[in-house]
Parts: C-alpha cells; structure tokens; sequence
C-alpha cells in the first residue's frame, strides 16, 4: 500500500509511471512487490496513452464530487470517446482486440508526451444543447418502503 499510495499520488501520468519505475530499482521493492511492480508497469505502457490521461482525470475529479456529478462527468466522456473526435483510440482497441484480434492497437496520440492538456479538456467539455445528462430530483422518486437493495 505505501508504494500504490506513493507512486499513484503523482499529479500526472508520466510522474505516476516514472515512480513506479522508480520503485523497481529500489532495494525494498525487489521483495514481494517486484512482479506487481513490472507487471503495473508493462500495462500502463500498453494502455491508450489518451485513456490513462482521462481516467485519471477523471478519478481525481470524483473524489470530490457528488454521484450525481461523477454519472454527468462520465457520461460525457463516454459520449466524447465514442465519437472519436479527440481521439480514435477506442475504435482501435476494439479493433486490436475484437476485430481484428492482433492485440496489437496502434494508439493516437501515440506516447503521453504527445497530448496537451486542452485535448483532454475536450473530453470533459459540456455537450451540445439537449445532450447533457439530466437526472431525476431526488424529491421526484418514487419511495419503496419494503425493497431490499
């Protein structure tokens, strides 16, 4: 937990990625962590550099909102991604693993060091007119006295 919570406190990707590889030469982490270590390493690197700058994002934007913030947050980045006018990267995933079944997606942008912060913006921009997610009032829903969640 003290090198999750070390490493992933970083402010940007690339920092995160860069302690974690840290942590590999360090003589504490060649103990027990070592393989979780390269394996978190290997799957950052093969991850849509685009994706893991979102998510991020993302991640850290939650923790301070409200449920009903985080579903209007992720449902327009869903919406953003699916349309691929930022990036493509989701079609080329499904296509590297679904369609075409190479494992071999070509990501674009294709390192981190390629995408600017006003293009991960885009992602968490509002959308157009009537597209935004509206969720019911609270006040609005119906009371189950006897449901069992």
């Amino acid at each position: 937990m003290d090198v999750i919570d070390k490493c992933f406190s970083r402010p940007t990707v690339e920092d995160i990625l860069s302690a974690l590889e840290k942590e590999v030469t360090t003589t504490d982490a060649n103990k027990a962590g070592d393989e979780w270590l390269a394996s978190t390493i290997q799957l950052l690197k093969k991850a849509s550099p685009m994706s893991l700058k979102i998510c991020l994002r993302s991640i850290r934007e939650g923790r301070v909102q409200a449920m009903d913030e985080c579903l209007a947050r992720e449902y327009k980045i869903t919406c953003h991604v699916m349309r691929g006018q930022i990036s493509k990267d989701f079609r080329e995933g499904c296509r590297a693993i679904l369609w075409d079944k190479d494992k071999k997606p070509k990501w674009k942008p294709s390192s981190l060091e390629l995408i600017a912060d006003h293009m991960v913006d885009q992602c968490f921009s509002r959308l157009d007119g009537d597209e935004e997610l509206k969720l019911p009032q609270r006040s609005n829903l119906p009371v189950f006295a006897n449901a069992k969640l």
